[in-house]
């Protein structure tokens, strides 16, 4: 497995790195990074995405499925999304899974979403990707996750624009575990026992997915 861990604790000191322009597939560009969202109480997303990302290799690992991150710590900068996409390409991986958590305007959108490239660009886009997104999708709301109601529909989100997927030549989904503005959800993501249930729900997806 690959795991990306959205964004970088580092990002929001390197704008001109991380606004620099790189390939985003369709034949489109787009910034290298973002820094994310943040809690309305100032958690922010880069750090959720690393810890809860840390605790999904731990549980795939616990049985036995090792998980390569795409960063390091959560200090740096980046890598820049076509960077991140080449780390799963280049590596013999069943699939990779992006971490993520939303930041909608609205305090009562909740729940999770799982984004998929489509219109598919090739083989593993066409079809296990989409395999990879319902399998994540069943993982994580048989894990007593709610389904987003307000993007994607049954808690799937086909995308043409994120990059990371564009690029994916390998099965490849991004997680939006939920709204980071929403109050209960904001809560869970703070607190450690919440982003356990995160993690051990997008493991369960994994697996499933794995067999």
């Amino acid at each position: 497995m690959v795991l990306d861990p959205g964004h970088n604790g580092g990002n929001a000191a390197a704008p001109e790195q991380i606004n620099q322009q790189v390939p985003a597939g369709r034949g489109a560009s787009k910034a290298c990074n973002t820094t994310g969202t943040e809690t309305d109480a100032g958690y922010p997303e880069h750090a959720f995405n690393w810890d809860v990302t840390n605790r999904i290799a731990q549980v795939l690992a616990e049985r036995g499925v090792r998980a390569q991150l795409t960063r390091g710590s959560d200090e740096g900068v980046g890598p820049c999304v076509d960077r991140r996409a080449a780390i799963g390409n280049q590596s013999e991986v069943a699939a990779v899974v992006s971490v993520h958590a939303d930041g909608s305007t609205s305090p009562q959108a909740h729940g999770f979403h799982i984004a998929y490239s489509d219109p598919p660009l090739n083989a593993a886009q066409r079809g296990p990707a989409r395999e990879l997104a319902e399998a994540m999708r069943d993982g994580m709301r048989d894990s007593g996750l709610p389904i987003s109601d307000y993007l994607g529909t049954d808690g799937l989100a086909p995308r043409d624009d994120l990059a990371g997927l564009n690029l994916a030549e390998r099965p490849a989904v991004l997680v939006e575990c939920g709204n980071m503005r929403n109050p209960q959800e904001a809560a869970a993501f703070s607190s450690e026992q919440g982003r356990q249930r995160y993690a051990e729900a997008i493991a369960n997806g994994i697996l499933g997915y794995l067999g």
